[in-house]
């Protein structure tokens, strides 16, 4: 189904062939370098690239914090188009006002600074991007991970906010030049097959090892051509799930038909590589050989074919099991067994097809053919289905499509994100969720292992949950029955979003008044990074990735996330319980030190270090191996900020968004060598000159790690700095870099 070529090619008449060497020149014939070149702001004299961007789009969970920052920093008004969503934090029913007080402050932002605001169940954050904002040749960099829009022809990133700031502040997003892969496309999609399929299979050749970590994937080749818009978008929002950077695809006659139906035929240019052009690496898509797929437990690349699954149920879940309950630390164990029946089958507990992924119109068409007329019967499984955006939702009730599922006894749902992150639809404990969704991470489901409650998602195509609904529960792939499905085309109503949303881009109001509920509060005072840093391991972690949903949870936790001292006590709660207790304590310590009151213990262990209390910065550290896969939400590295951190050290960063984050929020981003000793949450690292080895340059550090043993030296390294990045970590955040002056 798809195969990985290591070494660099060329698309030459559209046929890959092998190249020599690297390319730099001839990757400019890319369309991934056309677009990023024309989006330059600033000559790449230092090597990177400076971008800005057309328009940025964030969501509830996100904006509050991002136009607090940019407030704090000078912001007077949104110089791109700006679209605050609301399709998080929308049922409203935790913590009592503090969810739709957000809601007010988004419309009193877009209205005093010029944005477009989306009010809740209109549409998901990428549906109404996709439908509104994106253009062939544009680039759109949003605060979710699964901001992708390169079916459309645009170059579209996740981000953290810090980077959206950036842009509000009219800065620009710098990045090294990234390598580009060749997706080769060719073959013809087998009947019941469906976009999340070739997702699934894609994530789990691609991201293990890392094949395509911020890189940018560039689609190309026979098979494209044979697709739909809906199942290019399945496969493309799901890229983010490989590593990658971002993606961009050609784009034909069936992306210009997507803009002619929703009213914006001129965001339309046809884009092709030009002829020659050099690529890193190639993946071949075969569609042709694609099966039904199943993505196991805790992550998307833990891919299998559901024939796989239903020949070995027990040995696959065995292994699934251990290495599941590995990483929930004994805290509840995930018990998949119980999902098999007396007749060896996988009975399943839940379907759900949602969001940007699973939302759209021909998924939930297809998935009404194969439930007209059966039900899903009186048992424990339950189907949801949330269309993903008012316009599909619209659609699928006006072309009856939303009655086939109605009466097969499916629930119609209204266009929220929610169970794709652990709100709505939260499973019963011990049970299995199938769900075409973007994610399956641990209690990404709602589920609270502290409290001794675990269940278990898996993604699934939308065919395929279907399929399995119709059998009652028990697992089944859609390529395995016969159904038919009558021709519809989706039909765009636009009408829908002039009438309740806010298009107020160009017609910022200074005069308005911002609407605060009590929840939203102030960014705290962010302290700078003095001469020397002392830190204090208060987690360490030893699993083989950590993602943002162990940093800062997701689910009922998101509701504070305009809170930030309030949400900073969930910091890596599911995970390292003891971790905020523990620094606390050493926050304490460092507000002691700057009043002069440092504890006489710390005193006596400076000075036998050489360092002085006076210049000395005390800090808390995590110790993760690949921390920052999965969302590209900023909490979970503002929530260490918040708590007194000040490092992160790991073998490697899961993704580029964590990493600047971490950057952003004035958390030094160190690395280490994989063969150093475990570290252990009892310890200190004492960094001396890391104030003017940030400033000067320096990469590598001589740190001491002090235990009660004794102590031992530790080689700290910090790549990859720009100047502005040294700044801002030296200035303690990207607000005091700001307020400091720079980049004025």
């Amino acid at each position: 189904m798809i195969e990985r070529k290591a070494s660099g090619v060329y698309l030459k008449n559209g046929i890959p062939t092998d190249a020599p060497e690297k390319d730099a020149a001839a990757r400019e014939k890319t369309m991934a370098y056309r677009i990023l070149r024309a989006h330059e702001k600033k000559d790449g004299a230092d090597g990177r690239m400076h971008i800005g961007y057309d328009a940025m789009i964030s969501h509830d969970i996100t904006y509050v914090g991002i136009i607090q920052t940019a407030r704090a920093s000078g912001m007077k008004e949104f110089p791109i188009p700006y679209a605050l969503t609301n399709c998080h934090n929308s049922l409203c029913a935790v913590g009592g006002t503090i969810n739709e007080d957000d809601h007010a402050f988004g419309l009193s932002a877009a209205k005093k600074y010029g944005g477009i605001y989306v009010p809740a169940n209109q549409a998901v954050i990428h549906q109404f991007a996709r439908e509104m904002l994106a253009g062939c040749g544009k680039m759109i960099l949003g605060s979710d991970s699964h901001t992708r829009y390169g079916c459309y022809g645009t170059l579209a990133v996740g981000e953290g906010g810090g980077e959206l700031v950036k842009q509000l502040l009219g800065n620009t997003w710098d990045i090294d030049a990234p390598e580009v892969v060749l997706v080769y496309v060719k073959g013809k999609v087998p009947h019941g097959i469906g976009p999340h399929d070739v997702a699934i299979a894609m994530a789990g050749a691609l991201f293990p090892d890392g094949f395509v970590k911020n890189r940018i994937l560039e689609f190309a080749g026979p098979g494209i051509e044979k697709l739909s818009m809906d199942f290019r978008t399945g496969i493309d929002v799901m890229t983010t799930e490989t590593g990658c950077l971002s993606s961009i695809w050609v784009t034909d006659e069936t992306v210009r038909r997507f803009y002619e139906n929703v009213g914006r035929a001129g965001d339309f240019r046809k884009l092709m590589p030009e002829d020659g052009a050099y690529y890193d690496a190639m993946v071949t898509v075969d569609l042709s050989a694609m099966e039904s797929m199943i993505a196991l437990p805790f992550h998307p690349s833990k891919a299998y074919t559901i024939h796989e699954l239903k020949a070995d149920p027990r040995g696959i879940f065995e292994e699934i099991e251990t290495e599941c309950n590995k990483a929930l630390g004994g805290k509840v164990k995930m018990d998949l067994s119980r999902c098999i029946d007396d007749e060896g089958r996988v009975r399943c507990d839940q379907g759900v097809i949602v969001g940007c992924a699973g939302g759209m119109y021909e998924n939930i068409l297809e998935a009404a053919a194969i439930l007209r007329g059966k039900s899903i019967g009186n048992g424990y499984f339950d189907l949801s289905v949330y269309p993903s955006s008012a316009p599909v939702n619209l659609a699928v009730l006006k072309d009856g499509i939303a009655a086939d599922l109605i009466e097969a006894g499916a629930v119609m749902k209204p266009c929220f994100c929610g169970p794709c992150f652990g709100a709505g639809d939260t499973p019963a404990n011990g049970t299995l969720s199938i769900r075409h969704a973007t994610r399956n991470f641990a209690n990404r489901e709602g589920s609270k292992p502290a409290a001794g409650q675990i269940a278990a998602v898996a993604l699934m195509d939308a065919r395929s949950i279907a399929a399995t609904a119709a059998n009652g529960g028990i697992l089944t792939a859609a390529t395995d029955i016969d159904y038919s499905v009558e021709e519809h085309e989706y039909v765009f109503s636009g009408g829908i979003y002039e009438k309740r949303c806010g298009f107020f881009f160009g017609r910022a109001d200074p005069s308005a008044e911002l609407r605060f509920g009590p929840n939203i509060k102030d960014w705290p005072e962010m302290p700078a990074l003095g001469d020397d840093l002392l830190l204090k391991i208060c987690a360490v972690i030893e699993d083989d990735v950590t993602t943002t949903d162990e940093l800062i949870p997701s689910g009922e936790t998101s509701s504070y996330r305009s809170n930030p001292e309030a949400l900073s006590e969930f910091a890596l709660s599911r995970r390292v319980p003891g971790y905020v207790g523990r620094s606390k304590k050493i926050r304490a310590m460092e507000q002691a030190r700057e009043k002069g009151e440092a504890d006489p213990a710390l005193t006596d262990l400076l000075k036998k270090l050489g360092a002085l209390p006076e210049s000395t910065t005390v800090g808390s550290c995590i110790f993760a191996r690949r921390p920052g896969d999965g969302s590209a939400r900023e909490q979970a590295a503002s929530c260490q900020k918040v708590l007194g951190g000040f490092a992160n050290i790991c073998f490697d960063y899961a993704t580029k968004r964590y990493r600047s984050n971490c950057i952003n929020w004035g958390i030094v981003p160190f690395t280490v060598e994989r063969d150093v000793p475990p570290f252990s949450d009892d310890e200190w690292i004492f960094v001396p000159g890391i104030r003017e080895g940030l400033l000067s340059g320096r990469e590598e550090y001589d740190a001491v790690r002090i235990t009660d043993s004794g102590r031992m030296p530790l080689k700290l390294y910090c790549r990859g700095l720009s100047d502005a990045e040294r700044r801002i970590l030296t200035e303690g955040c990207l607000m005091n870099y700001y307020a400091a002056g720079y980049e004025e």
